[in-house]
């Protein structure tokens, strides 16, 4: 029989419940990227060089990917509901010590906390949500929760942008502590008396110094391996091996531990296998073209943060409007056939891109398949969700969502670094090929030379102006080759998401 405390709620409490749980994903979703615009900012202010300043963002990555994982453990020892309200409180006081540092290694260390504080916040936002929400309206609940995920990524570089051209960076920061607060009151209020089951788990800290050792320098490989020139750098060698042997003793111990920190048997379920491959592969290029799409259009089309945001930002029109009905009517509906389109569409969108995309592209094609592309990522989060979380029992959801979060965000950052890995070594390639076209022998740059020679150019003006036009066009025709490994990638996908088997309902609770 079903208590008070387990009973799903209902109207307004509902609907409070929701909008707190979704800020708090907002919340650490925005503080992913809201800094990435910001890094020169920040470098300048505190007396630092940019290199120094990406620690900014590496510190709170590193951070954020070790923690997710233990989120399952830490949620069965200390309660789902407690746990979640002091990760928001502690989230909200790191960022407001990172907003009043004063040098950059103090903004580094505060960044830390923030990451590994920020680690349960969104595993336990969806597993609150599942486990609130009455189980014929989970699908509802998750498209309301996927929407956040989906949104925040993409206005964080348009508010930081904003930030800093019109307020002091330190606000990129302290944007969190006003919704901390009310997170944490609207929580503690609407979900008092609902605590979750607790037991007294001890943590296994080998298997924790393995999780730190292994990933941390995974994370760390991945954010400076194009700065240090991948593997000719000792440094990347090094933590390429300490993350191989730090993963692959974790796995073996995990596997062969009585008391594991991470479930690795949720995998036994083909389903929860099956939509963390399909959200970590999508992920890697959704969170890849989120990166180079800004820079494209402020390196190649000369768009400010702000203006280069704005033309990403459509892409997130479409998820609001049709994620709701997707909710409300998915269990009509084969969450693969959701998945499908959802796949088709990323295709048919990079695929658009890759064709049409030039050196004299206007703003509304540019826009164009932002907005068509938003089909797809509405279709994208709740279905995979759905599908990897169908059959888990209740007490499994802490745990499943904070797995599959972590190769969420693991995949992120590898689809982040190889976009743009490729994306440099793609332009050096292209430009190689162009710059040979530039001989004597060649009518059309004889012409272009007499022209520019004409209005008065000298010949290192030319040599100048026509380096910069190879180096405009090599940088686009480079990105025009991702976003056609893009395409191909995700209609390989579609196969993939057919092994998952139904029906893609949760256990009931109770």
């Amino acid at each position: 029989m079903m208590t008070n405390a387990s009973q799903p709620l209902k109207g307004f409490a509902l609907i409070l419940v929701t909008i707190s749980l979704s800020l708090a994903t907002f919340m650490q979703m925005l503080d992913s990227t809201i800094s990435n615009v910001a890094i020169p900012t920040i470098s300048g202010f505190l007396g630092a060089s940019t290199d120094e300043g990406t620690w900014v963002i590496t510190s709170f990555g590193v951070a954020n990917a070790i923690s997710i994982p233990i989120t399952g453990r830490l949620a069965q020892r200390f309660g789902e509901r407690r746990l979640f309200l002091s990760s928001v409180s502690l989230f909200a006081l790191a960022s407001l010590c990172c907003g009043m540092s004063d040098s950059l290694g103090t903004l580094i260390f505060c960044r830390v906390i923030q990451g590994l504080v920020a680690g349960p916040l969104i595993p336990l936002s969806q597993s609150l949500l599942m486990r609130n929400y009455p189980p014929e309206k989970r699908n509802l609940a998750l498209a309301l929760w996927s929407m956040t995920v989906i949104i925040a990524p993409i206005f964080g570089p348009i508010i930081g942008g904003y930030i800093c051209d019109n307020y002091h960076w330190s606000w990129i920061f302290l944007i969190n502590v006003p919704i901390g607060i009310l997170v944490v009151f609207l929580t503690a209020f609407m979900l008092k008396g609902r605590e979750t089951p607790t037991e007294p788990v001890k943590i296994n800290y080998i298997a924790l110094s393995l999780l730190v050792i292994g990933v941390g320098s995974l994370q760390i490989m991945l954010d400076k391996g194009k700065d240090l020139d991948w593997f000719n750098s000792t440094t990347i060698i090094v933590l390429a091996a300490i993350a191989v042997i730090g993963i692959i003793t974790l796995i073996i111990w995990e596997a062969t531990n009585d008391n594991p920190i991470i479930d690795l048997s949720l995998f036994r379920s083909r389903n929860f296998s099956i939509g963390v491959l399909c959200i970590a592969c999508s992920y890697l290029i959704y969170a890849g073209a989120i990166v180079l799409m800004p820079q494209l259009l402020q390196t190649v089309y000369e768009y400010t943060s702000v203006s280069a945001g704005l033309a990403y930002a459509p892409v997130g029109i479409m998820p609001l409007l049709i994620a709701p009905l997707i909710g409300r009517y998915g269990n009509n509906i084969d969450m693969r056939i959701l998945v499908t389109f959802s796949f088709i569409m990323y295709a048919v969108c990079f695929y658009w891109r890759a064709i049409t995309f030039n050196l004299g592209l206007d703003f509304t094609w540019m826009v164009i398949p932002q907005f068509l592309q938003g089909f797809a990522v509405a279709c994208f989060f709740l279905p995979l969700t759905t599908i990897s979380l169908s059959g888990l029992a209740p007490e499994k959801f802490a745990a499943a969502t904070s797995l599959s979060n972590f190769f969420r965000t693991l995949s992120g950052s590898i689809g982040t670094t190889i976009t743009m890995t490729l994306w440099s070594r793609r332009e050096s390639f292209h430009h190689a090929q162009l710059t040979e076209s530039i001989t004597p022998f060649n009518p059309q740059s004889v012409g272009l030379f007499s022209k520019l020679q004409g209005m008065g150019f000298s010949q290192q003006q030319i040599a100048a102006y026509i380096n910069d036009q190879i180096t405009q066009q090599s940088l686009l025709m480079s990105a025009n080759d991702i976003f056609y490994m893009s395409a191909h990638i995700f209609l390989v996908l579609t196969l993939l998401v057919w092994f998952a088997k139904p029906p893609f309902k949760s256990a009931s609770v109770g």
